[in-house]
């Protein structure tokens, strides 16, 4: 199985760089090639006399760090991801043989001179369309890092040859957990839901499902350090298991919600592609999609959060296997 990737390009600043010009590069202060270099001392060496003001061994370490995974373990064949400027969106493509190289000329735009070379895929992916934790994962602060997540990668973007691990497994711990939420009722469920939203950080959560609400079911406010406070107004269905929702259903989510607030759809089942696109189309209030596997993701991450009444309902235990 080749490794995956995620080189990011500044916050999506030359995404168009990478995905136009076939590669991915960095910088990091390093003003000559790296074509000669093989070892991991070689590259501290070169970044301490490019940085001789930086004393610290930890910010060295982790600098070199990420250099060296693009030098030296990113190898042809593996996958690259790389976030664009509209972060809902995630490019993705492979190395190739070009291998690295050293421009000195920056004529695209992108200031970034040690390069490597990469075929990308015409299609992006959606950030919706990925679990928790892979999502978290992503999140992830460095520059260059491997994500750990092959299998749900290479699942979700077809790769050829590739059989997932889920489907020879003998549990699926996954559908285990959405069989016991499906014995929710519908009103059991939206509270369940205002629950996880107290217990991801939103305030003021509160269930409002009522006749004539425009689909909303719960709201929250997530006030983040007193930086940045958005009301999210949240559609929570339940669906069989196998059904995707498509994009009108998503589309009438928007007219609840008022200016200055984002939505949220929140289900046991999946999303039509087309819906994942309405749901960040620009000009419209933005809808973040939760499937049934990240609503699982969910659950396992803040199961001690929730109540425990809802915790006996469901019949589950620490780690979402069935009591």
């Amino acid at each position: 199985m080749k490794n995956i990737w995620c080189v990011r390009a500044d916050f999506g600043t030359y995404t168009n760089q990478f995905v136009n010009g076939g590669y991915v590069a960095v910088g990091y202060g390093l003003t000559s090639s790296l074509a000669n270099v093989t070892t991991r001392e070689e590259l501290t060496n070169l970044y301490k006399a490019a940085h001789p003001d930086e004393t610290s061994n930890l910010v060295v370490g982790q600098q070199v760090g990420q250099v060296a995974r693009f030098l030296l373990e990113m190898q042809e064949g593996d996958y690259v991801v790389t976030p664009a400027a509209d972060t809902e969106w995630l490019h993705y493509g492979r190395v190739t043989s070009k291998g690295y190289w050293f421009d000195e000329s920056k004529t695209d735009g992108c200031p970034y001179s040690h390069r490597k070379g990469i075929e990308w895929h015409k299609e992006k992916l959606s950030r919706s369309a990925f679990s928790v934790p892979f999502q978290n994962t992503i999140r992830s602060s460095l520059t260059v890092f491997a994500i750990s997540q092959q299998d749900e990668f290479l699942t979700v973007i077809k790769a050829d040859g590739h059989v997932s691990q889920k489907h020879t497994a003998v549990y699926d711990p996954y559908e285990s957990v959405l069989e016991q939420v499906l014995e929710l009722h519908d009103k059991e469920f939206e509270i369940l839901v205002g629950y996880l939203l107290t217990a991801i950080g939103f305030e003021e959560s509160q269930v409002t499902g009522k006749t004539g609400d425009g689909g909303v079911d719960a709201t929250g406010v997530l006030n983040v350090a007193n930086l940045a406070k958005v009301k999210v107004f949240v559609q929570a269905k339940r669906y069989k298991r196998g059904s995707k929702i498509n994009a009108n259903v998503v589309k009438q989510l928007r007219t609840a919600i008022p200016v200055g607030g984002q939505g949220a759809f929140i289900t046991t089942a999946d999303f039509q592609s087309a819906a994942a696109e309405v749901a960040v189309e620009a000009g419209f209030p933005r809808i973040g999609l939760i499937n049934g596997k990240q609503l699982v993701d969910l659950l396992v991450e803040h199961w001690q959060d929730l109540p425990t009444e809802f915790r006996d309902r469901l019949g589950l235990r620490i780690g979402l296997i069935r009591a």
